[in-house]
């Protein structure tokens, strides 16, 4: 099974090495890209600088983009299967054999490593913790599937959500609202317990001003995304 890493990664110089590192020691099997978003520091020319596999982006596309580019590479490269992963540390590598496993022995189209079942390891900040808290009743609603972790970096896919992500996938913040696609496209989706830790460097895209306008901007996003599916089926 070919299996990918995707790490999207902006301004992630101070701990871009380490995920790597981590990868290379605790997931040896699986191969790994860098995409970096146009970053203004040295997180290109430290991948260079130490033969690490990376995509430049030309402009800056955000989470989205460059997440979907992954996605897009590993189509173009026939993989089985690709995992989001975070490039600022907080993904632990010991976790991506265990959910390839799991994803085979349970034929799934996609698995989400969530902090939130055992409760173990970095929980996120108490604003961050209600965000995560209201979508996952807001899609538990919509899809009558409870996750309890939505805006988990750290997903696996199976090809034909690869095929689904490199064609179409959201451009901000798109973790909750792009589940709510797959589950809405009737794709198996479960999750699995992980550890997370905290942000080993860089800085988060999501400062408590964007707060509010990410809840809005991405409840609009999921109710658009239920209401299109519902029409296609009709």
């Amino acid at each position: 099974m070919k299996s990918l890493v995707i790490i999207p990664a902006y301004n992630e110089e101070k701990s871009i090495l380490r995920t790597v590192e981590d990868i290379r020691k605790n997931a040896p099997e699986f191969d790994y890209i860098i995409i970096n978003d146009c970053s203004t520091d040295r997180t290109l020319s430290i991948c260079r600088s130490e033969g690490i596999p990376v995509l430049n982006l030309p402009i800056n596309l955000g989470i989205g983009g460059a997440v979907q580019t992954g996605y897009l590479y590993a189509k173009k490269n026939h993989y089985d299967y690709a995992v989001q992963f975070d490039g600022d540390g907080q993904h632990d590598a010991a976790f991506l054999q265990e959910m390839r496993d799991y994803m085979v022995e349970h034929e799934l189209n996609m698995l989400i490593g969530s902090r939130f079942i055992e409760k173990e390891g970095f929980q996120s900040s108490g604003l961050r913790r209600f965000g995560i808290r209201y979508f996952s009743l807001l899609i538990r609603m919509i899809t009558g599937k409870k996750i309890t972790d939505p805006t988990s970096g750290m997903r696996m896919a199976d090809k034909s959500v690869i095929a689904m992500y490199a064609d179409c996938y959201p451009k901000d913040y798109p973790e909750p609202e792009s589940v709510v696609a797959i589950l809405q496209a009737g794709k198996k989706v479960e999750e699995y317990p992980v550890v997370m830790r905290e942000r080993q460097g860089g800085v988060t895209s999501i400062s408590p001003m964007k707060s509010v306008y990410y809840m809005i901007k991405v409840t609009l996003a999921i109710l658009v995304e239920w209401i299109r599916r519902k029409e296609y089926k009709k």
